[in-house]
Order: structure tokens, then C-alpha cells, then sequence
């Protein structure tokens, strides 16, 4: 039979498939180290699939590799086969294998892709014991003339150090035994059975006895409060070691544990005293903390252990190398040979690169005592420290390409606000009323991307916008977090507080009094998370377009310009969530998929029917809805089957329209509490996870929340009753 694979193609392969993947292994190893940062930098789909798919073939193509070294063994590797394939020594097919191992132990900057990732740590385990029997048989195969068992035993031990930090980074960041880590210590509490044995005891003997409780304070309580000198948030290093403080504590908020009330005081105390801006940067470099807790190989690395094993292995590939150039090569081919060199060199660089970021990292300046924090090390740590500056602090004469650079290469979050605008997706959606040819193809190309269930990817693409996440924005959000911290003093109001999504606001004293307002209770308190989210999206849309260009255009209402802007943007920003990260609100948005797809299929069928297309400007569009008559509900026309809130949301905005431009001021309030619900109520991991997707604004809220003891997460401890056994004369 005639092979459907042209012979030179075979030999082509024959001849290069292992060199090929040996290299391809070493350039996946670079792309990581190099790439994997960028992910928490941008949310960019571009990015994530390069990292993503680099991370799936890193450790295929390593372990082909070693399949094919393996393979390779069993022909003569000294004589041409007939095909003039080439042929390999087995001495360099050995000292390859263990390069393979390097590889498999990955990257210091990723071990995990997701946070599932991490649960697989057994299977690791299993994966770095076969790799290495395999390694091993590659060696012994090289017996008993190999010149390079010593360059190829110290790259043994360099693998095994490697793939065993990334086992154990992934065993230490899956979540059971990130929780089992941070319990206390088992506590039976006072000898129950002994005080009752003495009590019965006392009993029989007809003696007058009773016991009394004094109340203990427990230790934590008994601890001081955190102290911060003056000044010490201007010092880079100090804003460091109090974010890590903090971290350590907080970092429980991922497997749901409880907080004591001592943390929750030490917690709000502290940030009750700072300012947004230096809120800001707590929270950027503990989520950071968080973020290579989870996703690398950080905590391993960091430790005494790790400095010792990270000593061993550098050490180890610099004198396999050495050993490697004083060996005589007149038996090795010359291309194999710079081959080796080149993953000789590939290896240094790797651990270069990682010796670097090691001491270039939050977590060294954290391990920065405070009485060394003015050594030359410290300055030059501190000096680092300012690249990654969010862009808020940056001086107005900075150079703009060199501001770009820093922030593409040492930011630590994405620091933009993702928003998705309900009415612009469903003028662009809606089918023009005259297609041309080209329209008939554009709906057919839709139909195929329905057909492969690729619409919710295309439309992320398409119409997710981004926006930096302004300093004016985030210093409401933060006011508004602290004013409602203040009244938590209890659990119990805390809870309340978190629980809210409105109506705090609406029943407020300063806005109850209103009869307009009372109106709009409704349409947070009688209606799901989701509807609402909808239902105040649209009217603030609705509103926003009503504003005549003279009034935007006046300085003197700049006031209310930065609250219809923060309006619009927490808006749009509550939408993309609920429409582009659905697995993040399932736990709150209910059926909000449903909800959505029904209002954008009402509001296109309306644009339809009135010769509305994609060109139409949005606010002619907004005009025309808003011309509907809605004196009788929609739900008492259509019923209840349509899920569709386009016209209600009309309702709400007719009456939001009667406030004036006060209604900017409470709609405004209105909107942090919707986003301090969802920061509240979503799960931790999923707040964690979108820290490998350039972060979320919902993320920071989450954490400043925890901070200012708003949520269900603290328990009052009063430490142990003191039992005293009391008998009468």
C-alpha cells in the first residue's frame, strides 16, 4: 500500500521531531515566565488564549519529548539510518532529559491557569514520579560510556528541585488545604467533666454550692490594636508591610472563614483613618498577595527552604554548564550541540529572570524589618516600587510612552472599568428595515455563530468597552463604604448593611421624607437583584440621554457632571457583569441571562417596527421609547411570560425625571449599593479567579467591604467563661 505521507515528509520528521520539541519546550518556558503577568495586567481575550494555550502545551510538549527521547534509545544512535534521517548520541539524548524536567516544573510566575488547577496536585505528584523514572531510563540507557553523567546528574537534581516546587505551590494553594492551614489550633475550651465532677462531689457531701461565670477576655482581645506610625503611608516599604499584615489576615475571606471581632475592630480602626487614595493601594497590593498565593510559586519560594533549594538548583545548571564546555564534542553533531547550549543558556536565563522577580517582589519588601527600611536595598526595592504605581499618582509631565511602558510592564491590576450599554447592543443588533445583499450575509454569519455557540464570545468581544476606573469614582464608592461602616457597629446592623441593595438608600432619612422617593422603593424592594440591575440600567440610560449638550457643557454644574458620570458608569459597569460574567452573579442574578435576551428581543422588535437600525443615534432611540404611554403597567398588558423590563424601566424613569437633578445625586447611591451587593454575596473564588483576568472593580469593593467589617463573615469572640466553683458556709 502506498503511504498517504510523502517519504521526504517522514524523514523530515524523523530528522527534526525531537529537536523541534525540545526547543518548542524551552520557547513555551520563555513565553510564560515572560507572558504570565500580563493576564492580571489585561483582560484582553488576545492574551488570555496565548497564556492559556502556552500553559496547556508546556507541559505536552515536555513530556513528547521525553516520550520520543525514550523511543529514540532503542535504535543505534551512532550509525545514519538509510533514510540519512541524522542520528543522535545517546549521551546528548540523556543530558536532554532532564532539561525536559526543568521544563515540566514550570515557571515561577504561573503553576496554575485557574484555580481548579490547583486541586490536581496528586496528580503532579504522580506525573513528577514517572517523569523522572523515564528520565532515569534515558540515563541508564547511556551506559556505560556516557561523558556527560555529571552535567546530566546536576540537571537531575535542578528538575526534581523544580518539578517539586510547582507540586507543592499547587498543593499549598488548593483551597482545602489553604483552609486547612489557616485553622487555629483544635480548642476544647475549660475542663467541663472535671468542674462537674468537684460540683457533684460537693453536692452529695450536702455542702451549699454553686457556680459562677466570669467572663474571660479571650487573648486576641487582649492584644494591641495595629499600630501605624505617623507618615508611614507615604513610605512605599510600610504601605507594603501593612498590606501583608492585613493579607495574612483577610486571605481567610476565600474559604469563608469566620473573623474574630478583635480583627474586625483592628480592620476598621485602620481604615476608618485612611484616605481613599492610600485605600486604594492597600487593596491593589493585597489582592496582589492573593493573586501569587494562588497562582504561583510564590510562598514556596519564599521561604527558608525555598532559598535553599532555588541556591541548589541555579547552582546546578551553572556547572553543568562549565562541565559541558570542557568536555570534548568531536563525537556529538554540531547543530545537537547548539542545541544544548542553547538550553544550557535557556535554563540560566529562566532562573535569572526568576531570581529576579524573587527579589524584586511585594512579598521581599514585605520581609523588610522597619528598622532597616532606609539600607540601600530597601531604596532601591522602594524605587521599584513606584513602577507600579497605580496611573492616578503620576506626575502631569511624565513622558506618555514611557508612562505606557511602565504601565504595561509593572502595574499590578488592569485598573479600568469594563461596561456593556443595553440600548447600544440592541440598535446595533436590530436588522435594517431596507438589507442589502450584504446584510443577508452578515445574518447569515450570525446564524453559523449561534450554530457553534460562539455568540456570547463574539458580543464580548464586540461590545464590552473599557474605561480607566477614575480617582473621582473610586473616592465616592470609598465615602460611601465608610459612611455606611460607620453605622455598623454590630454584627448584626453589618449584615443588614450588606444585604442591602437600595433600599438603604431610599429609606434613608435624608431621602424617606420624599414622596417621589418612596415611589422608587418598589424597584429595588419588590423586585430580584437581577430585574433591578436592569430595570435602573436602562432608566439611568434613559435619563443620561435627556440631557441637553448646554448642560454638559457647563462647568458650573460640575458637580452633578461627576455623579451623572458615575452613574453611567457603574450603570454599564452592573450590566457587563450581569450579561459577560455570569458564572461570577449566579449566585445573585437569578435568572438575569433570561432577562436580558428577553428585554433586548423587546426593545429590537420596537426599533424594528419604527425603522430604527444601527445607524440611528441612541438618544433619538431612548427619545422614542421614552414617547410610549405607560399609564397601565406592562405585566397587566403582556402578562407575566416575558420576562422583558424595557417598559417598566420607562416607568421608573418618568419618575426619576419628576426629582430633577436631584435624582442624579440618589441614583448615584442608589447604584454602589447594587455594586456593594453583588461584592458581598458572589463567591470569594470567583472574585479570586478574575484576578488572573486583569481584576475587577467589584473585587476591590469586596475587599474594602471586608475591611470596613461590613458582611456576615465576623463573630463577636468574648473568649472563655472563667468557671468558679462557689461553696456557702
Amino acid at each position: 500500500m502506498v503511504s498517504p505521507i510523502p517519504t521526504s515528509v517522514k524523514n523530515i520528521w524523523e530528522k527534526w521531531n525531537l529537536r523541534g520539541f525540545v526547543l518548542l519546550s524551552l520557547s513555551l518556558q520563555t513565553i510564560l515566565i515572560l507572558g504570565a503577568p500580563f493576564r492580571k495586567r489585561s483582560p484582553s481575550l488576545f492574551v488570555t488564549l496565548v497564556i492559556w494555550s502556552s500553559y496547556l502545551l508546556a507541559d505536552w510538549a515536555a513530556n513528547f519529548a521525553i516520550g520520543l527521547i525514550a523511543n529514540s534509545q532503542g535504535d543505534n544512535p551512532f550509525i545514519p539510518n538509510p533514510n540519512n534521517t541524522g542520528h543522535f548520541n545517546s549521551d546528548l539524548l540523556a543530558f536532554w532529559a532532564p532539561f525536559l524536567l526543568l521544563h515540566l516544573g514550570g515557571p515561577d510566575t504561573i503553576t496554575a491557569f485557574a484555580l481548579e488547577d490547583n486541586t490536581l496536585w496528586l496528580r503532579h505528584l504522580f506525573g513528577l514520579v514517572f517523569q523522572v523514572i523515564a528520565a532515569v531510563y534515558v540515563f541508564i540507557q547511556s551506559f556505560p560510556k556516557n561523558k556527560l553523567w555529571l552535567p546530566t546528574v546536576l540537571l537531575f537534581l535542578a528538575g526534581i528541585i523544580k518539578y517539586a516546587e510547582r507540586t507543592r505551590a499547587l498543593y499549598l494553594a488548593s483551597l482545602d488545604n489553604f483552609k486547612e492551614s489557616m485553622i487555629k489550633k483544635p480548642d476544647p475550651g475549660p475542663n467541663y467533666a472535671k468542674l462537674m465532677e468537684e460540683y457533684s462531689s460537693k453536692k452529695d457531701a450536702k455542702l451549699p454550692t454553686h457556680i459562677e461565670l466570669t467572663a474571660e477576655r479571650s487573648k486576641d482581645s487582649r492584644t494591641t490594636t495595629y499600630v501605624v506610625d505617623r507618615g508611614d503611608m507615604k513610605h512605599n516599604i510600610a504601605l507594603v508591610r501593612h498590606a501583608f499584615h492585613f493579607f495574612n489576615i483577610f486571605k481567610g475571606l476565600i474559604v469563608d472563614l469566620i473573623f474574630s471581632f478583635h480583627e474586625r475592630f483592628e480592620s476598621r480602626v485602620f481604615f476608618h483613618d485612611r484616605t481613599a487614595e492610600d485605600a486604594f493601594k492597600l487593596v491593589a497590593i493585597e489582592l496582589n498577595f492573593i493573586y501569587e498565593a494562588l497562582f504561583t510559586k510564590v510562598v514556596v519560594v519564599h521561604s527558608k527552604k525555598g532559598y535553599i533549594c532555588r541556591a541548589i538548583s541555579f547552582s546546578a545548571v551553572c556547572t553543568a554548564l562549565v562541565c559541558f564546555q570542557k568536555i570534548e564534542k568531536h563525537d556529538f553533531h554540531g547543530f545537537d550541540v547548539g542545541i544544548t547550549y542553547i538550553l544550557l543558556f535557556g535554563a540560566l536565563a529562566l532562573d535569572s529572570i526568576a531570581v529576579f522577580m524573587l527579589i524584586f517582589s511585594d512579598w521581599t519588601v514585605a520581609a523588610v524589618k522597619k528598622s532597616r527600611q532606609d539600607s540601600c536595598l530597601a531604596n532601591i526595592l522602594k524605587r521599584y516600587i513606584t513602577l507600579k504605581q497605580s496611573w492616578w499618582f503620576v506626575a502631569e509631565n511624565a513622558n506618555p510612552y514611557l508612562e505606557r511602558c511602565r504601565q504595561l510592564l509593572f502595574r499590578r491590576w488592569y485598573e479600568s472599568v469594563s461596561i456593556f450599554n443595553l440600548i447600544h447592543y440592541s440598535l446595533k443588533e436590530c436588522p435594517k428595515s431596507s438589507p442589502n445583499i450584504f446584510d443577508y450575509f452578515f445574518m447569515a454569519y450570525i446564524e453559523i455563530i449561534y450554530l457553534l455557540g460562539l455568540k456570547d464570545l463574539r458580543d464580548k468581544i464586540k461590545y464590552r468597552k473599557n474605561k480607566p476606573l477614575k480617582k473621582e469614582l473610586w473616592e465616592f464608592i470609598f465615602a460611601q463604604l465608610k459612611g455606611k461602616s460607620m453605622l455598623a457597629d454590630d454584627p448584626e446592623t453589618a449584615r443588614r448593611i450588606s444585604s442591602a441593595r437600595g433600599d438603604w438608600i431610599l429609606q434613608d432619612s435624608d431621602w424617606n421624607n420624599s414622596t417621589d422617593c418612596r415611589k422608587l422603593l418598589p424597584y429595588v424592594v419588590d423586585v430580584e437583584y437581577d430585574q433591578s440591575i436592569l430595570l435602573w440600567h436602562i432608566a439611568t440610560e434613559f435619563c443620561y440621554n435627556e440631557i441637553k449638550l448646554e448642560f454638559k457643557e457647563d462647568q458650573t454644574n460640575k458637580a452633578v457632571l461627576t455623579k451623572i458620570e458615575h452613574c453611567k458608569t457603574l450603570s454599564e459597569y452592573m450590566v457587563y457583569l450581569l450579561v459577560m460574567q455570569p458564572t461570577m452573579m449566579s449566585t445573585v442574578a437569578g435568572i438575569g441571562q433570561i432577562r436580558f435576551r428577553d428585554t433586548c428581543a423587546e426593545a429590537k422588535k420596537f426599533f424594528s417596527r419604527r425603522e430604527l437600525g444601527p445607524d440611528v443615534d441612541q438618544k433619538e432611540a431612548c427619545e422614542r421609547i421614552l414617547e410610549v404611554n405607560t399609564d397601565v403597567k406592562p405585566v397587566a398588558v403582556k402578562g407575566d411570560r416575558s420576562k422583558s423590563v424595557l417598559f417598566d424601566a420607562c416607568i421608573l424613569a418618568k419618575e426619576l425625571k419628576k426629582m430633577g437633578t436631584e435624582k442624579w445625586d440618589l441614583m448615584s447611591q442608589v447604584w454602589v449599593e447594587l455594586l456593594a451587593y453583588a461584592a458581598g454575596h458572589c463567591r470569594a473564588n470567583d472574585h479570586v479567579q478574575l484576578l488572573s483576568k486583569g481584576g475587577e472593580l467589584v473585587t476591590f469593593v469586596w475587599l474594602v467591604m471586608a475591611h470596613f467589617g461590613i458582611g456576615e463573615q465576623f463573630l463577636i469572640n468574648e473568649g472563655h467563661a472563667r468557671a468558679k466553683l462557689i461553696v456557702g458556709k
